[in-house]
């Protein structure tokens, strides 16, 4: 393969918060987004829960935190914590 061939990957990114620390070196963080109805033209919220890999257990119940994509760590882990942005 050639040098102009090859595309740069970026891993995506999201920003959520914390709900849950129970499990070991594992959060669940809820990540809102705001969708458009194609017909009413009415936005809503929809929420998605996300496993995301703590190794160190930095992140806390309330905290504000970003994490990427990673390779797959478990049957339902597939993102890493990239760091906490606000702390409650």
């Amino acid at each position: 393969m050639s040098e102009t061939n090859k595309k740069q990957v970026t891993a995506r990114e999201f920003i959520g918060l914390v709900l849950s620390t129970a499990m070991n070196k594992t959060i669940v963080v809820d990540v809102e987004r705001r969708k458009m109805h194609p017909k009413y033209k009415k936005s809503y919220r929809v929420n998605r829960k996300y496993h995301v890999h703590d190794e160190k257990g930095v992140a806390k119940v309330g905290d504000k935190v970003k994490f990427v994509e990673c390779r797959p760590l478990s049957k339902t882990k597939r993102w890493r914590l990239a760091g906490v942005i606000s702390s409650v």
